[in-house]
């Protein structure tokens, strides 16, 4: 039979890796310098996000998909400026999409973070 200290080892550790393993990050994009209506550049603050893409105000599908660039950055040009505010959609590398709501905002300013409801 178990002893009580053996018991209380074994709940104190499986309590820590619960905790460990549910430790999230509050997702959010930063607007880089030199973007502007046509030409948007992001940079999430997590690195575990892969295919991102784009839904403009009113759209009914993420029609927009943007450049893996260098540094953890993701480039979009058009021909036209989108209509904001701007929905997110992404894969997350350990599995499913994710989509976080009107982010980006009609008025947004170049070196600006702007914070999503989601958690990474």
């Amino acid at each position: 039979m178990a002893s009580r200290s053996s018991i209380l080892l074994a709940t104190a550790t499986l309590a820590v890796l619960f905790a460990i393993g549910s430790c999230t990050t509050p997702l959010t994009f930063a607007v880089g310098k030199g973007s502007k209506p046509g030409h948007l550049i992001l940079t999430p603050n997590v690195a575990t996000i892969s295919d991102v893409e784009i839904k403009e105000h009113g759209g009914d599908d993420f029609s927009f998909s943007l450049k893996e660039g260098p540094k953890g950055t993701w480039t979009l040009d058009t021909k036209s400026p989108l209509k904001y505010p701007l929905c997110i959609r992404f894969a997350v590398k350990s599995g499913g999409y994710r989509i976080a709501d009107d982010v980006i905002p009609e008025n947004f300013k170049a070196g600006t973070t702007y914070k999503t409801t989601l958690s990474i």
